[in-house]
């Protein structure tokens, strides 16, 4: 890990939140990708994989659990660090931003509910 003017470097395979850590903050894949992991059955089992302009563990920022995933960068990447007054001063400068992040979180919402249904797992 290296620290740079704006974000952190991530080197390949390196960890940046782990599933379980308490997270308070968010992230924004700058350069490079990351993956997205879950422990599953004693393993692991690949979520996502993440590139430039890309965020995750914006669930920390809504909610106070730990976080639900593992996430490490996949080759070197750049991470932006985002905290929660932060993003609101951003999306009170540029509403646009939190409509993007909601098209995302929805995006990803009816992944997982396509995902669900695959596997015949009712969602509420």
């Amino acid at each position: 890990m290296r620290d740079g003017a704006l974000g952190r470097e991530y080197f390949g395979g390196e960890t940046i939140i782990q599933q379980g850590e308490t997270g308070d903050c968010m992230y924004v894949v700058q350069s490079g990708s990351v993956e997205v992991v879950q422990k599953v059955n004693g393993g692991e089992q690949r979520l996502a994989i993440l590139e430039t302009g890309d965020f995750f563990g914006e669930m920390a920022l809504f909610e106070r659990e730990v976080r639900s995933a593992t996430v490490r960068a996949l080759v070197d990447a750049r991470i932006l660090k985002v905290d929660k007054k932060t993003l609101l001063r951003r999306i009170k400068e540029d509403p646009l931003l939190a409509v993007n992040l909601l098209e995302t979180m929805s995006g990803r919402i009816r992944e997982l509910n396509a995902g669900l249904a695959r596997a015949g797992v009712e969602s509420e």
